[in-house]
């Protein structure tokens, strides 16, 4: 577990979420931020008028980091099952499933190893997915620990039933946090060498690797391919500042595919965690800490200005995504328990937000603040 994972120090280290899903995320959250957390009290409905209308999906067991196929319909997302290898302490892993988002149409896409981050293909037709199912002999790792993540986890594609495996990477290394552009032209994801993540490309054949950031400090993950092809949205933390600054500061970044272009889109301090595009090409969803450690989603501008908060809820919201129309956000929300445990994700109707590909105009410049 996107991600959205985040690959942000010892990221899943609290034992809710660490035991729940042993995954990826195109994002995964800060342990440290989260590790003295009090015990959430159990989801209950918003109050009315602060929140659009929510529903969860049935029938599937515990899962998060799920995100949309070309239909607006069938989901992919990291799904608790016993079938999963284990981590030490943990009940249980993450294989890759999809669903529809009405509870209907489960599948089960990978059956061994343990699996991260995955996301469909534009056509509707194949998937990528992360995987430790070839490097069963190498150490479990730990996808919560930047310092242990599993090395040897690997990115494969398949198509809907799972079948047609085509394996894309073969090394020693971290690969994960991948997703599609829109054209289906090519895979970004995040490459772990040394200590050090980094966003790479590469065709869906696994061809012309291409390495997109180059940094010491500067942690990248979670990225996501905007509406023109060639911008790249993402978040990254500092190892130097990991672990002294808590709740971790997350800055959230624009970068042409090509490596150029890089852009800084938000200015403070704070944890802005597993950013995802709007279709619209303007706005972002991604989750951020309000008062007593609640973790909600709020809806950024990537021209600057104050964001807008999505959900308002007791418990543990996060990993958001959006769909390819605009009119639906998935994200997880936990259902009671203590913080982040028993995590499902829900459907959100954000038609009204006007988000969709119809109001793409181009990826806006924005201009610092002064202050």
């Amino acid at each position: 577990m996107n991600s959205q994972h985040t690959s942000a120090g010892r990221l899943l280290g609290i034992a809710g979420l660490a035991v729940f899903l042993a995954a990826c995320s195109g994002d995964r959250p800060p342990a440290e931020s989260a590790a003295n957390a009090p015990a959430a009290p159990a989801a209950e409905a918003a109050p009315a008028g602060t929140e659009l209308p929510v529903r969860l999906i049935p029938n599937v067991p515990k899962n998060a980091e799920a995100y949309y196929g070309p239909d607006n319909f069938h989901i992919i997302a990291q799904t608790q099952d016993p079938a999963a290898n284990k981590a030490e302490g943990r009940e249980t892993g993450a294989l890759t499933y999809t669903f529809a988002d009405d509870g209907t149409d489960i599948r089960r896409i990978n059956d061994k190893g343990q699996d991260a981050c995955s996301y469909f293909f534009p056509d509707g037709k194949r998937l990528v997915w992360t995987s430790t199912k070839d490097n069963l002999d190498m150490p479990i790792g730990n996808w919560s620990d930047s310092n242990d993540y599993p090395q040897g986890a690997e990115l494969y594609t398949s198509d809907l039933d799972g079948k047609n495996v085509k394996r894309l990477t073969n090394n020693k290394y971290y690969e994960a946090e991948v997703s599609v552009s829109p054209n289906g032209e090519w895979l970004v994801f995040g490459r772990q060498i040394d200590g050090k993540m980094d966003l790479w490309r590469m065709r869906p054949d696994g061809t012309e690797e291409q390495q997109i950031t180059f940094t010491d400090d500067w942690q990248e993950g979670a990225p996501f391919y905007l509406p023109d092809n060639e911008t790249i949205l993402y978040r990254a933390w500092k190892r130097s500042e990991y672990g002294k600054i808590k709740p971790t500061p997350m800055t959230v970044f624009t970068i042409r595919h090509d490596g150029t272009g890089h852009t800084v889109r938000t200015f403070d301090q704070a944890m802005n965690w597993a950013p995802y595009p709007a279709p619209d090409g303007r706005h972002y969803v991604f989750v951020r800490i309000v008062e007593d450690n609640n973790w909600e989603v709020f809806l950024g501008d990537l021209a600057g200005g104050e964001p807008k908060r999505l959900t308002f809820n007791p418990g543990f919201d996060g990993f958001p995504s959006l769909s390819p129309d605009g009119t639906k956000m998935l994200f997880a929300r936990s259902t009671g328990g203590g913080f982040m445990s028993n995590l499902y994700t829900h459907v959100m109707d954000v038609s009204s937000l006007n988000l969709g590909p119809a109001n793409f105009k181009g990826v806006p410049d924005i201009t610092p603040p002064t202050n």
